[in-house]
């Protein structure tokens, strides 16, 4: 029985002295990283298709020039992490920013991109895109992508607004409907906001400006424009009619 309590007491003595050895060494190690000289920056902008507004070499430049001491010092004292992140994602086309230090010191930023569904534009001053969750963005000197267009004085009221998730979630659904569908994607060119809050559609081939009413009922309506185009276009032409509307239940009216 003394024997065995003994061997308890020891037993327990060597777990508490590998936990303390275990902490020292974990403590070690954060000092050891707290204070070692950050080498190299690796920056990757996560790739989407037809999207280049932001690039590595341009987070990189970002982040040097309003970091001086970045590299070559510790972080510890000279940046957060979380200073980082910010910086980055104060980017008007960058979405979500991740930093960490790996245990080579290298700072490795991880970026998603704001992705551009529509584009407002405006006659009189600068344009403005629409982000698939709803962000109204700049446009870039950089590169321009082909995306739905939108006109009229409703639209350009968008562009006072920095989120469209909310206030405007049916307009910001009928956009999405038409961007992610490879055929209406390829069909429907640009959105025409009417005052009244209908929405006149214009196609890539045919001269019809389609009466889509108000951004509501949104499947049922585009199961009519493509009635239109399958049993009304083949049998009229083209050229018949300047107008075909859809927004009223259960007609299709062509002028």
């Amino acid at each position: 029985m003394i024997k065995r309590k003994g061997w308890k007491f020891k037993k327990s003595f060597l777990m508490i002295l590998l936990g303390m050895t275990l902490l020292g060494f974990i403590a070690f190690t954060e000092h050891k990283t707290e204070e070692r000289a950050l080498a190299n920056l690796d920056v990757y902008v996560e790739a989407v298709s037809d999207v280049y507004f932001v690039d590595e070499q341009e987070v990189a430049a970002l982040l040097t020039n309003a970091f001086p001491a970045l590299l070559g010092h510790s972080i510890k004292g000279k940046v957060s992490i979380h200073e980082v992140e910010k910086k980055v994602e104060a980017h008007p086309f960058v979405k979500k920013a991740e930093a960490y230090e790996d245990l080579k010191g290298t700072l490795m930023v991880k970026v998603s991109q704001h992705v551009p569904m529509a584009r407002i534009v405006r006659p009189m001053a600068a344009d403005g895109y629409i982000s698939s969750s709803g962000k109204i963005l700049p446009t870039s000197s950089n590169y321009t992508t082909r995306v739905l267009i939108l006109t009229g004085r409703k639209a350009e009221e968008l562009l006072k607004e920095g989120d469209l998730s909310v206030e405007h979630k049916p307009l910001l659904e009928l956009i999405r409907f038409i961007s992610t569908d490879p055929f209406w994607s390829a069909q429907i060119s640009a959105l025409d906001l009417l005052a009244n809050g209908d929405i006149n559609m214009h196609q890539q081939v045919g001269k019809q400006v389609i009466e889509f009413g108000k951004p509501e009922e949104i499947e049922l309506k585009f199961r009519k424009i493509k009635t239109y185009y399958k049993q009304i276009l083949p049998e009229k032409g083209w050229n018949t009619y300047s107008r075909v509307n859809v927004k009223y239940k259960d007609q299709i009216i062509c002028e």
